[in-house]
């Protein structure tokens, strides 16, 4: 991907319009759900049930989407997109928010790892090194946390014009969603698989490694799951009663450190390989989620977030490599689909958790969130460091 082609340039518009509405989206979700009164454990719910649809929805993309045709079923995950930006927009009952999220396009991140990357990273990863892909993953990512920055500090402005962040401003999704669909109907015949239907959807040889994998990367997840970019948002109003216009400040910041990180990480890759730079990256990033828990300001809050993003993301680009490079090119989907999936099964837990582990210490869900990504970076050293990774363009060639 260091030479962008015509269908990755095409990909890498989609993504970074989606991200920005997810950075957009991340900051008036927390906020325009606190706005409106909710009881916790109703803001819990909703933010558990868009994780959850994430979860439902990269399960039917693992089975069906080869089948289907990535073009086709891209395309459809940015109409549904469109549909739930007017839900949220319309100020709808908790009941209507719930049945929406549950649609599995909507995200709590900018960075997501749902239906549109389970499909983005085989057709970005298609006939290309191992290294290529890091550097084209990098890229990828970057993009997304520049795009969603820039939603981010957008999503301030509501709250600087009214004081409050209104829900009509999600209808920035539907032009967004057109976006995606226009891009996925001009996508070229080479993002479809080669092989035989039959065997589309399936894991085969890699099946035990994607198992493993997809165990540690739920582990991961859940601890994730407690410290969301909506429920940082949400914590930030309540702890220190942070505005719009601060926290989308903040999210902006976050985006241009994330955008670094990403950039930073194939070089490290190429030096000290794709696990290592995942495992070492990762666990000091933990550390320092964990110290937002004893912030004792506003400030000081935002100094920890900022640093433990320069450091967390790091993994997000050889994450992916190291999953596409592992398997079979025919399994690229499934693994991609399955290993994001697992991401979710447990993270629906954390953000209500989060709400109510809040309720014992206002800092516990950080601390949890640190200690437990913490344990999921010492085991995938210990099980992964010695397994061996084939040349992908010679499993292609044969």
């Amino acid at each position: 991907m260091r030479n962008v082609d015509g269908d990755a340039a095409k990909v890498l518009i989609a993504q970074a319009a989606r991200a920005f509405a997810y950075g957009f989206g991340a900051v008036l979700l927390g906020t325009s759900l606190d706005d409106r009164h909710l009881p916790a454990w109703q803001i819990g719910v909703v933010l558990g049930a868009v994780v959850a649809g994430t979860a439902v929805m990269s399960v039917l993309v693992a089975r069906y989407a080869d089948r289907l045709g990535r073009r086709r079923t891209y395309a459809g995950l940015y109409g549904l997109l469109g549909i739930v930006g007017v839900v949220f927009a319309t100020n709808q009952p908790v009941s209507l928010l719930v049945v929406a999220a549950l649609a599995g396009v909507l995200s709590t991140e900018v960075i997501e790892s749902g239906p549109f990357t389970s499909l983005e990273q085989p057709m970005l990863a298609a006939h290309r090194s191992s290294q290529a892909q890091v550097h084209g993953f990098g890229l990828y990512n970057a993009v997304a946390a520049a795009a969603g920055s820039l939603g981010a500090l957008a999503a301030a402005a509501p709250g600087v014009l009214t004081g409050t962040g209104e829900t009509r401003w999600f209808l920035v999704f539907v032009p967004i969603a057109g976006v995606g669909m226009v891009v996925a109907r001009s996508l070229s015949q080479n993002v479809e698989p080669s092989r035989p239907s039959i065997e589309r959807g399936r894991l085969q040889r890699s099946r035990p490694e994607v198992v493993r994998l997809a165990s540690l990367f739920a582990l991961d997840s859940f601890g994730g799951g407690l410290a969301v970019s909506a429920f940082v948002a949400y914590w930030l109003r309540a702890r220190f009663d942070a505005s719009p216009a601060v926290i989308g400040v903040t999210f902006f910041a976050i985006g241009v450190l994330q955008t670094a990180s990403f950039l930073l990480a194939p070089r490290l890759a190429d030096r000290f390989g794709l696990l290592g730079t995942m495992v070492f990256s990762h666990l000091p990033s933990n550390v320092l989620l964990a110290a937002v828990a004893f912030a004792p300001n506003l400030g000081t809050a935002i100094v920890l977030l900022l640093a433990r993003t320069l450091l967390s993301q790091m993994d997000v680009p050889t994450r992916q490599t190291y999953v596409m490079v592992l398997v079979d090119p025919v399994e690229r989907t499934p693994a991609a689909a399955y290993t994001n999936t697992a991401r979710y099964i447990t993270r629906p837990l954390g953000p209500p958790l989060a709400v109510l582990a809040q309720q014992v210490a206002i800092g516990l869900p950080f601390v949890l969130a640190g200690g437990i990504k913490s344990i999921y970076d010492v085991t995938l050293w210990r099980w992964f460091r010695r397994v061996p990774l084939p040349d992908t363009l010679t499993m292609e060639a044969a």
